[in-house]
């Protein structure tokens, strides 16, 4: 089993990355992680200071369920991955049953700043775009997605993403094993990562 992390800042394109990755491979011989669904539970908290949380601080994760279950699928059993609501901030009663693949992607703008967590990594990758970049695409997203208005997107961008970045996620590039500039775009980057992965199902196929 190869195990792929694809970390970068929000909005830096890295779901277009694993899109494109799955795409090219065989049907079925891929497992994907989101960091997203190991987001905290917290029902206990009133609904107003939920929706104020900071989910770009590694604290807000719970990286040992992560772990555990990466663990797990790289053991041959299956997990059942959390459900994480962006609109309530809580977890679900429900989980999704996730088994093993010979490809196991986790992606997440925090994976690469957890040490247990990349250690299990073979390969580290960084999505990099630039902050206006990644500013635009995020002003869509929360609109689209999470129903909020541009006057709190960009509030809270400057409240936490922003520095949240600059402290934790943008530092954890240099752990990476393989930087990809421009996002989804770059398609000699992608390709690379690849003929990687190509290799790897072709040498255990």
């Amino acid at each position: 089993m190869l195990i792929v992390g694809i970390a970068g800042g929000t909005g830096s394109g890295k779901t277009t990355v694993v899109r494109k990755i799955i795409e090219s491979l065989p049907d079925k011989a891929v497992t994907l992680i989101p960091q997203d669904s190991y987001y905290k539970d917290n029902s206990h908290l009133p609904l107003k200071e939920r929706q104020k949380l900071n989910f770009d601080h590694p604290g807000s994760i719970e990286w040992s369920l992560l772990a555990s279950h990466i663990r797990e699928l790289k053991m041959g059993r299956p997990v059942e991955q959390p459900i994480y609501s962006y609109l309530s901030c809580t977890r679900s009663t429900e989980t999704v049953r996730v088994t093993p693949t010979n490809v196991v992607i986790v992606e997440g703008i925090l994976i690469l700043t957890n040490r247990p967590l990349s250690d299990l990594m073979d390969i580290k990758v960084y999505v990099d775009t630039d902050a206006d970049d990644r500013l635009g695409r995020v002003i869509m997203r929360d609109m689209e997605e999470r129903g909020r208005s541009v006057r709190t997107v960009l509030e809270r961008y400057e409240k936490t993403v922003k520095p949240m970045h600059l402290e934790f996620i943008e530092p954890s590039k240099r752990y990476a094993d393989v930087i990809i500039p421009q996002g989804g775009e770059n398609k000699v980057g992608i390709g690379i990562l690849i003929t990687l992965i190509t290799q790897h199902l072709n040498e255990n196929s």
